[in-house]
């Protein structure tokens, strides 16, 4: 199995080289001025796609979890749990073993099948999958209508942990978004990588040594 370590360096790399993780500044939701900024809509090819889902699925394999099936939130959930799905049923550790995943329609459909979800039926441990938890709204539905059809919400997979706690400057909560989920729903979340990793790649990278000090400030302020 590939070294977690290694999967989480290759994904910031990877994200670099695609444009999707950039360095410099930028005024993020929360109206903060990061200086890094991850878009994870720009994988947008059949290519990088596919190779994202490989890194969602790695990440799910290496956390060890018991899961049953994938939940994707309406609507950057929807293409990340179908191509995580297809990454998982073909992972060497995996033993072939496939992997059903359902996802959420905004509106609910009155024609047809009906309903508000699409995709196999919620069932058993469903591992929600989406790119970045900010206020955890989409967790908080998700969780909701897997509880409601009966199954349970076994853990939340993203792509990166901001590692960054919420609120205003002068009344930062304790913990990050992240915590929050987790603490919250009594679940794991599990990214592909973090602030941490990223930080650990401008560390070793000479080319990227001028961003060092304000990713490490701003760290300093927002981290947990």
């Amino acid at each position: 199995m590939t070294d977690p370590t290694q999967n989480r360096n290759d994904f910031v790399r990877y994200s670099l080289q695609q444009g999707v993780l950039r360095f410099g500044e930028f005024k993020v939701k929360s109206g903060r001025l990061s200086p890094y900024f991850f878009n994870a809509g720009l994988f947008n090819t059949g290519l990088s796609m596919g190779r994202l889902a490989a890194f969602y699925a790695q990440a799910l394999v290496e956390s060890g979890l018991e899961f049953d099936m994938l939940f994707g939130p309406a609507y950057k959930g929807i293409p990340l749990a179908a191509a995580t799905a297809i990454a998982l049923a073909n992972h060497p550790a995996r033993a072939g073993r496939d992997v059903p995943y359902a996802y959420n329609r905004k509106e609910a459909k009155d024609h047809g099948e009906g309903g508000s979800l699409v995709g196999a039926p919620l069932a058993g441990r469903v591992v929600i999958i989406d790119d970045v938890i900010t206020a955890g709204t989409s967790v908080r539905e998700s969780v909701e209508i897997i509880r409601n059809a009966g199954a349970k919400p076994a853990a939340v997979l993203i792509a990166l942990d901001r590692m960054e706690r919420a609120g205003a400057d002068g009344a930062l909560s304790a913990h990050s978004a992240v915590q929050d989920v987790s603490a919250s729903y009594g679940m794991p979340v599990v990214s592909i990588a973090s602030l941490a990793d990223i930080m650990a790649v401008l560390e070793g990278d000479p080319q990227l040594a001028q961003h060092r000090g304000a990713v490490a400030a701003y760290r300093d302020r927002y981290g947990v």
